[in-house]
């Protein structure tokens, strides 16, 4: 079977789990520091996934599944502005 992961994608996780450690990784968006296992390690796939290199990609959480039928419902509110 053929690697899931690219040699140079395991060094980039690995980095991110050093980085960890010593206390610097940051998480993307709010800039706090990471103390997760699993989060560092998605951040260092995310890194790896930046660059090119061969990584899986992402799965889909199965938490937010979107309605596949039925009718869009329409807001019933009527607009603010009084009739003169």
């Amino acid at each position: 079977m053929a690697r899931k992961y690219s040699p140079s994608a395991s060094k980039d996780v690995e980095g991110a789990m050093r980085k960890r450690k010593r206390g610097t990784l940051k998480s993307g968006g709010s800039g706090k520091k990471v103390t997760s296992r699993k989060q560092a390690i998605a951040i260092g796939l995310s890194e790896a996934r930046q660059k090119g290199k061969k990584v899986p990609a992402k799965k889909k959480s199965s938490g937010a599944k979107k309605s596949s039928g039925g009718k869009k419902k329409s807001s019933s509110r009527k607009s603010a502005k009084s009739k003169k």
